[in-house]
């Protein structure tokens, strides 16, 4: 349950991190490495829709991921899309990026390797991902045409789903840090952030969601 204290900020940052790119086909889908099932739920489904014809899982394991898929991220991801009827011919993972430049490098090496040219992707992520993984996306593979697309769950729907309020706060105080800094530090590009989004964020730290923040 999201505390009503905290409810209007959250939803803030929430409604930030939402590219709110619209749907269309891709040459492949990367699914990024994360404690969400989610990842895997949605590209099952846009993979079943059509939306691309390969499908890339990313990502090693972390501290917030290593309880809940002790396998590795991308190979969680893997097993449950296989297990819901996307061939496994059509799957490619990737079991050792530790970060979203990692993520998107990898996928793009696995991509090169297996000869498959893309010109467009469709980056799936946990929702509060989808504005750094654009960002990054669009500094370390600046030719590829990127769309950002999570499931489409409501914010309490979503909590519901992790099960873990405090640690989606906490993450998603993390991530709108990381828009700033990463772009800083040369890893993305920058991103305008609108003040009420800098207020939400700052009151939020000072309540105490910190355990993300670099």
């Amino acid at each position: 349950m999201l505390p009503e204290a905290i409810r209007s900020d959250v939803e803030v940052l929430w409604s930030y991190h939402n590219m709110g790119h619209a749907l269309r086909p891709c040459d492949a889908g990367i699914g990024l490495g994360s404690h969400d099932l989610g990842v895997a739920i949605v590209a099952t489904d846009l993979y079943h829709r059509g939306m691309f014809p390969h499908l890339i899982f990313t990502g090693a394991n972390a501290p917030t991921t290593i309880e809940r898929f002790p396998q590795g991220e991308a190979v969680a991801y893997r097993e449950y899309a296989i297990e819901h009827g996307v061939p496994a011919e059509a799957i490619l993972i990737d079991t050792t990026a530790a970060n979203t430049e990692q993520n998107l490098k990898f996928s793009r090496a696995l991509l090169d390797e297996h000869g498959i040219e893309v010109r467009s992707v469709l980056l799936m992520s946990r929702p509060y991902q989808q504005r750094r993984a654009f960002a990054t996306c669009r500094k370390v593979w600046p030719e590829v045409d990127v769309i950002c697309y999570s499931r489409p769950l409501s914010l309490d729907d979503y909590l519901a789903s992790i099960g873990d309020t405090k640690k989606v706060v906490d993450m998603l105080v993390g991530d709108t840090q990381r828009i700033d800094i990463y772009a800083e530090r040369g890893f993305a590009i920058p991103q305008e952030m609108p003040d009420k989004v800098r207020a939400a964020f700052e009151r939020l730290v000072a309540a105490g969601y910190v355990s993300r923040l670099v």
